[in-house]
């Protein structure tokens, strides 16, 4: 039941809004068609602001965060619980992960069931044993495997230092990285690299060389793609805002990725509070607990152009406790909206 309004001075001012409005609505009439552009950008400007930061289809988790349940339960039991929190895909670190044998064929067959796709894969770079299963010692078996389980994407986690960290050294690790990225596209793959924050360090024969711009300048970029942690390049931000010589070289981890939004398909979504004490400035925690603007962030890779192509794959590298971590960090991505353009 409509109650009438107790305080006189609110009554009257209520009756007099009611009176302008049916005046202003009269008048308001002759001027609808051309108000209505200007609505239409309000609506679209209101959806946009309800609109989630992480699309549909484009949230996942990165395995290692689960080792321990993957390890202890099986995949099975593991694909369940990260479908029940809304996870749409998953990033492996290892096909078996100490769950003993383990098929392809089967693995993709969990998938399958748990309504889970598998976006990429994280295998080493180089070995001096020729029997490991990396990059350099087993190129086609690593792209045929990736092809089998129906991934998109193949890459490694491993830093280009395996010649060193010299200008001439990062060159050739990238003309390695060229040679897994044409075989990768054979088979319809994307090649990819995970940083951690080293790899926004200095050369050592050239300080005033920041190893990453070595590593994207020297990479086909339609061989190479990148898989930027966000987290490990904002600990590269705080750490080598410096150069050896003292000079500022400050940096913004998001640049990168406006830049050439096309090479970044793949990001690392871990959180961290600043922590003073740390070489690295942070100190990792769930998604939704740091200091990291994620909402800023997705909102600004997401107007770039093909911003619906991301993928927002969670990861801690040390949970407590690694069902809590998927849970709550997922709740927290899917909570964000736009802020509107």
């Amino acid at each position: 039941m409509r109650r009438t309004p107790q305080d006189p001075e609110l009554s009257t001012r209520l009756r007099r809004r009611g009176f302008l409005g049916v005046a202003a609505g009269t008048a308001m009439a002759s001027l609808l068609g051309a108000a209505a552009p200007a609505h239409a950008a309000a609506t679209a400007a209101d959806r946009d602001r309800c609109d989630p930061l992480v699309p549909k289809g484009r949230l996942g988790i990165q395995l290692y965060t689960l080792r321990d349940k993957v390890q202890a339960l099986g995949f099975a039991a593991v694909f369940k619980e990260l479908a029940r929190h809304g996870y749409e895909q998953v990033e492996f670190a290892g096909y078996t992960q100490g769950t003993g044998d383990i098929t392809l064929a089967g693995l993709r067959k969990l998938l399958r069931e748990h309504g889970l796709r598998g976006i990429g894969s994280h295998v080493g770079y180089h070995s001096d044993n020729p029997d490991d299963y990396t990059f350099a010692t087993q190129l086609e078996k690593v792209v045929d495997d990736a092809a089998a389980l129906g991934l998109p994407h193949v890459g490694t986690a491993a830093s280009p230092d395996r010649y060193g960290r010299t200008v001439d050294a990062w060159k050739r690790a990238a003309e390695d990285f060229n040679t897994y990225g044409a075989a990768a596209r054979k088979r319809g793959l994307k090649f990819y690299q995970h940083n951690h924050q080293m790899e926004f360090g200095f050369a050592e024969d050239r300080p005033d060389v920041r190893l990453y711009d070595v590593l994207l300048a020297e990479t086909d970029p339609e061989l190479v793609y990148l898989e930027m942690d966000i987290y490990w390049a904002y600990a590269g931000q705080y750490r080598f805002s410096v150069r050896p010589d003292g000079t500022p070289a400050p940096f913004e981890p998001l640049d990168y990725v406006l830049k050439q939004p096309h090479r970044y398909p793949l990001f690392h979504v871990k959180d961290g509070e600043h922590d003073e004490t740390s070489d690295d400035g942070y100190r990792m925690v769930d998604v939704g607990d740091g200091d990291i603007d994620y909402r800023r962030f997705l909102t600004k890779v997401g107007r770039t152009h093909g911003g619906k192509r991301h993928n927002w794959l969670v990861e801690h590298d040390q949970p407590e406790d690694s069902f809590r971590t998927a849970r709550r960090s997922a709740a927290h991505l899917r909570s964000l909206r736009g802020s509107g353009h």
